[in-house]
């Protein structure tokens, strides 16, 4: 496992050091004079690789012996022109140039950044900690290994690895975790453990936990349904938190579906399309990662989180098509695919934040659908809004924290149709799966919202949580620095 930490100067971040990662633009590298901070022989070496380096659209990476301390030097160039729909961070090339270095896998190693702004530093530092994640179950464990950080600004000064820089970090590597764990270990149970250990203690912050049949009490079908058959009892987690002192804004609410392991229930899922589903749980551990970020970074406003957390498993009190559950809205729904169980979860969480917890905006996000990566990618998820303001806060935000979003159409004339049902209020998956089926899952979750003057936004991210079998932590930034710009 590696540690990362940070350095305030280079000296502090060459001492000690094995190998050394400097990562930058193609302009700044191709600038022999940006180096000068470096010893003459790094220096030197670092000239002659940028000379012969050339980005590609996302960026390369290029090593070479020293012959001196560290024992290697590597440059990771990144590419000078970034398209519309990309961060002006540059997070994805850098955690593309890190990926292919492997720096910080092993040893001492050391990763110099030359930033174009200070604010970029949280989605800088968020994509190298994606390559280095915390979870291995391995019999030959990794040898324990330090990364240090050092940002430069256009001016060469360093950039201060402010609280929220460790923070991101810190929640980004620790909500991956959990959904790269083994669904045997990580269940419902399990995260409400983890997640009271975490807030202890915090100014703030209250906890509530809703679990097995006591959901049925308190009008939360959906999530009871889905997970009543599981060997630990499905829950809604709410998590609140008041700022000391005046607080800044109305209420806002976090909203996540962790479906901490989806075999599609009876609807059961085939082929190997139920590897990985471990997964399912993402949108709920980036929920708790923003809320944390939040509250340790002394958010001035008020804000929720609610964790609805269930594993769809068979037995003989599996939830069945053509059941029909009660859910907290007070809709009906006919279950006409037990596998669209994870927009049971989130219609009973925002209605839940809206009816009981009053929230004037809520946010959230799950690995929801399949279709995501179809209509928007493995890089962007999709998000629906009902609020065109908040749907361009949402892409802002995606911008900032290199955490990618684009927009699907709200439109609920055209997909409410498609929950038609003879018997309730609504089926719970679509009738032509060729219309639109991101925006028809999210519109089912706004369905529960009928009636609530709330601002609503929906984030799908069923591709950007993982890649190439590791979760990714993706959402904390996004939702982070949503809340923060409302």
């Amino acid at each position: 496992m590696t540690t990362i930490r940070f350095a305030n100067r280079m000296d502090a971040l060459l001492k000690g050091t094995d190998t050394l990662l400097i990562v930058g633009s193609q302009a700044v590298l191709k600038q022999g004079e940006r180096f000068d901070q470096l010893p003459e022989e790094l220096m030197r070496l670092a000239v002659d690789l940028a000379t012969d380096l050339a980005p590609g659209d996302m960026g390369t990476a290029a090593g070479t012996l020293t012959g001196t301390s560290p024992r290697k030097l590597a440059l990771g160039m990144l590419p000078d022109t970034l398209s519309r729909h990309n961060s002006p961070t540059r997070s994805l090339g850098i955690q593309q140039v890190v990926a292919q270095s492997q720096t910080g896998k092993k040893g001492n190693a050391a990763i110099l950044l030359y930033l174009d702004d200070a604010s970029h530093y949280p989605a800088a530092a968020a994509a190298i900690a994606r390559c280095l994640p915390l979870f291995s179950e391995k019999s030959s464990a990794s040898p324990k290994a330090t990364l240090k950080i050092l940002a430069l600004g256009p001016d060469d000064e360093p950039i201060p690895a402010t609280k929220a820089v460790q923070t991101r970090v810190e929640m980004v590597r620790l909500v991956a975790s959990w959904v790269d764990m083994p669904p045997s270990d990580c269940n419902p149970a399990y995260i409400q453990k983890a997640v009271w250990a975490l807030l202890k203690g915090i100014p703030g912050v209250t906890k509530t936990a809703i679990v097995g049949d006591k959901l049925l009490t308190a009008g939360l079908g959906g999530i009871h349904g889905v997970g009543r058959t599981a060997p630990e009892a499905p829950r809604l987690l709410v998590l609140n938190y008041k700022p000391t002192g005046r607080a800044k804004g109305s209420l806002v609410a976090l909203v996540g579906k962790g479906v901490t392991y989806d075999t599609g229930g009876l609807s059961l899922k085939v082929g190997g399309s139920m590897v990985n589903m471990k997964t399912d749980m993402g949108g709920a551990a980036a929920v708790f990662g923003a809320f944390l970020e939040l509250v340790q970074t002394g958010c001035k406003r008020p804000v929720s989180a609610l964790l609805c957390l269930a594993e769809n498993s068979i037995g003989p009190n599996s939830y069945r098509p053509d059941d029909i559950l009660k859910m907290h809205s007070g809709k009906s729904v006919e279950i006409n695919n037990t596998d669209a169980e994870g927009r049971l979860l989130l219609g009973d969480g925002v209605s839940y934040a809206a009816r009981k917890l009053k929230a004037a905006v809520i946010l959230d996000a799950a690995t929801l659908t399949g279709a995501q990566l179809v209509a928007t990618g493995k890089a962007h998820a999709a998000v629906v809004t009902n609020e065109e303001s908040l749907e361009t806060g949402l892409i802002q935000a995606g911008k900032l924290s290199g955490e990618l979003v684009h927009p699907l159409p709200f439109a609920p004339e055209l997909y409410k149709k498609e929950f038609a049902s003879q018997v309730a209020d609504m089926k719970n998956s679509v009738a032509d799966r060729m219309n639109a089926q991101s925006s028809c899952a999210a519109q089912f979750v706004y369905n529960h919202l009928d009636g609530q003057k709330v601002a609503w936004g929906h984030v799908d991210l069923a591709g950007p949580a993982s890649i190439k079998g590791r979760a990714t932590g993706f959402g904390v930034g996004l939702l982070a620095e949503t809340v923060r710009a409302l």
